[in-house]
């Protein structure tokens, strides 16, 4: 099954990457990797999804925010590859910062949000590294900051 048939199944339509909002870019490819930039919580509507786990965000909602997440870091990859998914070889690496307060644990918990799609979709080759952290907080007040380093053909 295709990248893009997985992605139907699943109800998943991707949209190009936004705009950065600071003196960065999106992506940068370097040899075979493809280094994305972190990409925040969003609702629907494109606001920032605000909130602070262990305050006034669950471990459910946080793991919400991380798959969407995971859906917009997969458009901007899909723009970075020329449209095709199928030269993924590898995601190599996520980083998420979890905005918690100081006695919120579940960092590794809201992350899965983002690392079980990415498996469900690559397969294999959507095992991936990953560090969690938890953070005082991230830009726009958003629940929720991830970022990926992919390897393609």
């Amino acid at each position: 099954m295709t990248i893009e048939q997985k992605l139907k199944d699943l109800n998943i339509t991707l949209a190009p990457p936004a705009a950065p909002v600071a003196a960065y870019v999106m992506y940068v490819q370097t040899g075979n990797l493809v280094f994305i930039s972190g990409h925040i919580a969003k609702n629907a509507d494109g606001t920032p999804n605000v909130g602070q786990l262990g305050k006034d965000k669950t471990t459910a909602d946080g793991q919400a925010a991380a798959r969407a997440i995971a859906i917009d870091l997969m458009g901007t990859l899909q723009e970075a590859v020329g449209g095709d998914l199928s030269r993924v070889k590898r995601i190599v690496k996520l980083m998420s910062l979890v905005n918690s307060t100081p006695d919120f644990t579940e960092q590794h918990l809201v992350t899965n949000g983002a690392s079980e799609l990415l498996g469900e979709v690559f397969g294999d080759a959507g095992k991936h590294a990953r560090s969690a952290f938890g953070v005082a907080q991230i830009p726009r007040g958003a629940c929720v900051e991830i970022e990926m380093i992919v390897e393609v053909a």
